[in-house]
């Protein structure tokens, strides 16, 4: 059987993920449905907004942390050059945190990388039926948060902190100085310092002292949930 009769009918996905053996093993999983298989990957939001020009792909799948960017950036971006592209969010990090940051954004649907295979091929075919997908959980806790009409109270505090202002507490909690944060962010220092001062300020935080040892306990727990 050619490629192409292979091919013909099936939907298109793009995997986006820093991690090649992540992209190898997705391809296999995904390569073995009969409605779909992976058309491409990248590595980094770059690769990424380049392979949707030239594969055209049906959805895109798309991790959080990426090579000098982070994926919430990515799909605000993807949005904006492809609105019809729907993305779904497949992450090591914690649904309850980031599910509602990744919506907001523009993403379709957030799976993590703990749950059952079966899940997300669910997960990518409610997406591509234009659907959003979440687990049964989280879609209750912002249905609940929607009905009272309050914030959530998981992680309440780190909620006031924008997007980008989250990727530099993050990387803040993984050790990285300013100067290596604005590299990364390919930010000037003095932009990054202006994120760390409103970071301090919504925490309630004093100094860099407890900046550090709260962005370190928070990763911490990320890890250990």
């Amino acid at each position: 059987m050619s490629k192409v009769e292979v091919e013909n009918g099936r939907r298109k996905v793009l995997v986006v993920d820093d991690h090649p053996i992540v992209r190898q093993g997705l391809t296999q999983l995904i390569g073995q449905e009969a409605d779909m298989y992976v058309a491409g990957g990248a590595e980094d939001a770059a690769g990424a907004l380049d392979a949707i020009e030239k594969l055209q792909p049906d959805i895109a799948l798309v991790d959080i942390s990426l090579r000098e960017t982070n994926g919430i950036e990515l799909i605000k971006d993807i949005k904006i050059r492809h609105p019809r592209l729907p993305v779904l969010v497949l992450s090591m990090h914690q649904e309850s945190f980031y599910a509602e940051r990744v919506l907001r954004a523009g993403a379709r649907g957030y799976v993590t990388k703990e749950e059952a295979t079966e899940r997300l091929i669910q997960a990518i075919r409610q997406v591509l039926s234009g659907q959003v997908y979440l687990s049964d959980r989280m879609a209750s806790k912002m249905l609940s948060k929607l009905v009272e009409g309050r914030p959530g109270t998981d992680g309440m505090s780190i909620e006031r902190l924008s997007d980008r202002e989250l990727e530099v507490f993050e990387f803040i909690g993984h050790g990285l100085t300013t100067r290596q944060i604005s590299q990364r962010l390919n930010r000037s220092i003095k932009t990054v310092e202006s994120h760390r001062a409103n970071i301090k300020r919504k925490l309630k935080l004093q100094n860099a002292t407890e900046l550090l040892q709260y962005a370190v306990q928070w990763v911490q727990s990320e890890k250990g949930r």
